[in-house]
């Protein structure tokens, strides 16, 4: 098996000390490979979003090693590791974390020219990117001349863009109606198919059917996952499930 794009390996995430200490991941270990699509399930509380934090580097293990391609995020300087952020990694918030100042092209461009790509080509690939995700028209549009569900997508754009061989998501389609969410699960299946890492944090189980691999957290622990054809039957499970709710309406 190739190497892992993602690899945590007793990922422990301690808040807190004393009577206020909270344990929100204990001991994760985790592999994501190259073409892995994996999906993040478990209730409120149960340190998925913290998941996702480590794995994006965006915070650091209390104990544990979190890897991506190989290299140890703890023992990165500051600036290695914004390059690791900038260039490997495309995060998509639940807040979207879009720039006021800047519009929809220039929220997903800055990135890359950090990185010192030309503006005439990131403006290009951002354009790419939002007609990716059916928004090319929002190109020169500020975050706050969007709708949420336009955000959302103007985000995942901004993910995506470059070559980023780990996707991290949480919630992507929390703001999406039914059908624009399934095109935006699409894109990242597509993207996983092209050779990335993708790992999404979600509540529903029809999305977590687009998944190769289904992991479930519970009091900060991975407890169980399932494959890709689980994933599909809980998906069913649940679509019977609505359709009866909508019946009994």
């Amino acid at each position: 098996m190739t190497e892992a794009v993602l690899h945590l390996d007793g990922a422990t995430r301690v808040h807190g000390q004393g009577a206020a200490e909270v344990r929100a991941l204990q001991g994760v270990d985790l592999r994501v490979h190259p073409g892995e699509f994996v999906a993040v399930m478990g209730p409120s509380g149960s340190g998925k979003s913290t998941l996702l934090t480590l794995a994006g580097g965006l915070d650091s293990p209390t104990d544990g090693r979190v890897m991506v391609e190989g290299r140890s995020l703890g023992e990165l300087s500051r600036r290695q590791l914004a390059q690791v952020r900038r260039r490997a990694v495309g995060y998509v918030f639940q807040d979207y974390n879009l720039i006021p100042a800047l519009t929809a092209a220039e929220n997903i461009m800055l990135p890359r020219e950090l990185d010192g790509v030309s503006t005439r080509t990131a403006r290009r690939e951002a354009l790419a990117a939002l007609e990716e995700m059916g928004v090319g028209e929002l190109a020169d549009r500020f975050p706050d001349g969007m709708s949420g569900g336009q955000q959302q997508r103007v985000a995942i754009a901004r993910a995506l863009i470059g070559d980023r061989r780990l996707v991290l998501a949480d919630e992507p389609t929390g703001a999406l109606d039914s059908t624009t969410g399934e095109a935006v699960l699409a894109v990242l299946r597509a993207r996983c198919d092209a050779g990335a890492a993708a790992m999404m944090v979600t509540h529903e189980a029809r999305h977590a059917a687009w998944a190769d691999r289904v992991v479930f957290l519970r009091d900060g622990r991975l407890v169980d996952e399932t494959g890709r054809r689980s994933a599909e039957a809980l998906a069913a499970i649940a679509a019977g499930i609505n359709s009866r709710i909508g019946e009994a309406r």
